[in-house]
Order: structure tokens, then sequence, then C-alpha cells
């Protein structure tokens, strides 16, 4: 009888972590969606205050660059003070940047919204990476997939949703968002509730994998900075799709900006289930092979992607968007493994370098648009992959468990 009643209680906690897991996937798809707004919208915005190319590099570096440097911060403090309720606070910033966004009157205005939506992924990636692996289970690689996938979905719907219904509407229907943001407040506050209740029961019989003892800082710190050097190599690459495709569409083919969008959520279509496949794999072959093919294995595509035709261009999105997109859970939760016991720094290291490669890469790339043209950036850009080669000086932490 006491088995029986055991078994169900352990049944009834994994549906619920399941419903954690999620629940936190889903609010990670409402984030995101409304972060792809706003680079969504910027063939509007552009027009609206005769922005150049080096301006519109500019408001994705404040929005990129204000969660790159809070996030790490964010993780580290969480770490040692866990903030179970500060996913909706984060959230409420998001809110009032759609809003402000909406109504904005001047390019300075613009750059205010962009920082308040970056706040509010400064807080909510370290944490709910954290509630992520917290309700894992023990399957991290398959939690941190479950998470992100919620956010490539959310990327991709976003410029569908500013093609059918922000471009009719005008800039002022972003506010009509702010409706999604809600929604997330009220679920992440209820994740709230039960990552206070369950975070002390957890914490202490955490399964954590017994490396650094066999790893010498020299190492771990190798380790640190080549993955450093594989997340800048990917995101440098993904911000040239997610501020500049639709422009490079437009500019190469002549389509127009609705067609753009949505090609432009073809390949974020891909993204997504890339980064579902990631971390399950990474599971069971081993993350230092996902992260091998998740880099390199994109090169050949992006080497032949400035010399195709439209249709040609398509096709190619794909497979690039699904080999990229498995780097970044396996990746995570490499790090996690390398530095067990600091998820929160670990998450918010990452996901604010991640930020930060983007809003640097969007203002660069930018301003070399401005000098050249779209094509080249392409043309350049082409070579990021071949920094996976970097991936040989990892260690193999599946070998370091057995």
């Amino acid at each position: 009888m006491t088995d029986t009643i055991a078994e169900s209680q352990i049944r009834t906690a994994e549906r619920t972590a399941l419903a954690v897991l999620v629940s936190i996937s889903f609010c990670h798809m409402l984030n995101d969606t409304l972060q792809s707004l706003l680079p969504s919208i910027y063939p509007i915005l552009k027009a609206n205050y005769a922005l150049d190319f080096g301006q519109v590099g500019l408001i994705t570096f404040v929005f990129q660059i204000t969660a790159s440097l809070l996030q790490p911060m964010v993780g580290l403090y969480t770490d040692k003070r866990p903030m179970p309720y500060a996913l909706a606070a984060g959230m409420a910033s998001t809110l009032c940047g759609i809003l402000l966004l909406s109504y904005a009157g001047s390019f300075p205005v613009l750059l205010l919204a962009a920082a308040l939506v970056g706040m509010g992924s400064s807080v909510f990636h370290p944490e709910s990476s954290r509630v992520a692996r917290l309700a894992s289970g023990g399957r991290h690689g398959f939690a941190q997939s479950l998470f992100q996938v919620g956010g490539n979905a959310g990327s991709a719907i976003g410029p569908l949703l500013a093609a059918f219904i922000i471009l009719p509407g005008g800039q002022s229907s972003v506010a009509w968002f702010s409706l999604l943001a809600l929604t997330a407040i009220i679920v992440l506050f209820r994740v709230g509730a039960w990552y206070q209740a369950h975070r002390t029961i957890r914490t202490g019989n955490a399964r954590r994998p017994i490396l650094r003892a066999e790893l010498s800082r020299g190492r771990i710190a190798v380790a640190l900075l080549v993955l450093l050097a594989l997340i800048f190599s990917k995101f440098f690459y993904t911000a040239s799709i997610s501020s500049y495709f639709t422009f490079y569409l437009i500019d190469q083919f002549g389509v127009s900006v609705q067609r753009a969008q949505i090609y432009l959520f073809v390949y974020l279509g891909a993204f997504a289930l890339g980064t579902l496949a990631g971390g399950p794999i990474g599971d069971a072959i081993g993350r230092t092979k996902v992260i091998w093919f998740s880099i390199l294995g994109a090169l050949p595509f992006t080497l032949a992607l400035p010399h195709v035709n439209e249709f040609w261009t398509v096709v190619l999105m794909v497979p690039i968007g699904l080999i990229l997109s498995s780097a970044f859970s396996a990746i995570l939760v490499y790090a996690q493994e390398l530095l067990p016991g600091r998820v929160g720094t670990v998450a918010g290291l990452f996901f604010g370098l991640a930020f930060g490669m983007g809003g640097i890469g969007a203002a660069l790339l930018g301003e070399l648009a401005d000098q050249t043209s779209i094509r080249f950036v392409y043309e350049l850009c082409a070579f990021l992959p071949a920094i996976g080669l970097l991936t040989a000086f990892l260690p193999r932490l599946e070998a370091k468990k057995a």
C-alpha cells in the first residue's frame, strides 16, 4: 500500500514538473514573440522615422546590450538569493516597453522602449532557465531544449504577426500585443509559486556531476573561452539574419516586405525545430558531438547562401536554421556541468553574451551595410561557422562522468 502511494506521488510530481516545463516554455514563446516584434517592424520604423541602417542597428544594440549587461548580474545574484516572483516582474518591464514602442514619438523614445524590453529579458532568461533545470528530473538537455524551443517558436511567430497585423495596422497596433505580456505575467506568477515551494526541496537532492575536481582551473577556463567563442560565432551570424534578412531579400530579389517576413518565418521555424532536437540528442550521444555538428556543420550552407537565387536562398535557410539552433541548449548544459552549482550565473552569462553578440553584431553589420552593401555583409558572415573548429579544445565531460 505504501509503495503504491509513493509511486502515485512520484507520478503526480513528474506530471507537475512537466506542466511547469511546458508553462515556462509557453512564457518563453510569449516573451520572444514580443521581442521579435522589434526587428520585424524595422521597415516601418525606418520609414516612419527616416532611419538609416546604422540607427536600425543601434535600436537592436540598445535592446540586446541592456539584456546582455544585466543577465549575468541577475544570474549571479539569484544563485545566492533566488527570486521566484522576479519572472513576473521582468515581464512587467517588457509590457511597459511594448506599450511605449506602440506610441513612441521620436527615435530616443524608441531606444527607451527597446531598453525596457531588454531589461525584461535580463530577468526572464536566467531565472526561467533555472526553473527549467529544477523541473528537468535529470534530463537537463531535454528540459533546456523544451524551454528554448518556446523562445524559438515565439521568434518565428513574431514576424508573421508583424506581417499580417502590424504592417496593415501601423505602429500603434503593437499595443495589442500587451495582452500577450499580461498573459505571461499571470502564468509566471503561478510558476513562481511552484518555484518558491520546490526550490528548497530539490536543491538538496540535485544530482551534480563531480567534474571540477577532475579538471584543472586552466582546462575549465579554456573550455569556457571556447564556448564563448562558439556563442560569438552563432549569434553574430544569427544577428545578420534576424536584423537584416528582410532587407537582403528586398534588395537582392525585389520581394515585398510581407513576402520577406514569410521567408524569415521559414528560417525561424527551422531554427525552432533544431532547438527542440539539440537537447535530447545531446542527452543521448553527448553534448560535445552536438556542439561539433551544430556550429561547423552550417558552414557549407552559409558559404553558398550569398551566391544563389531567391528559391535556393529560402531552401538553404532551412538547414542553416536547423543546424545552428541545435547548439545553444548543448552549450548551455555543457557549461552548467562544467560549473556545477552555478546554474543562474552560467545561464545569465551565456544568455547575456548571446544578446550582447547579437546587439554588437547588429550595430556593426548595420554600419558595414551602410558602407558597402547588404550582400557583402552575408558574404563576410558566411565564414563565421568555421569558428566551430575550436570545439576540438573542449574536454569530453561524458568520459569524465564514466
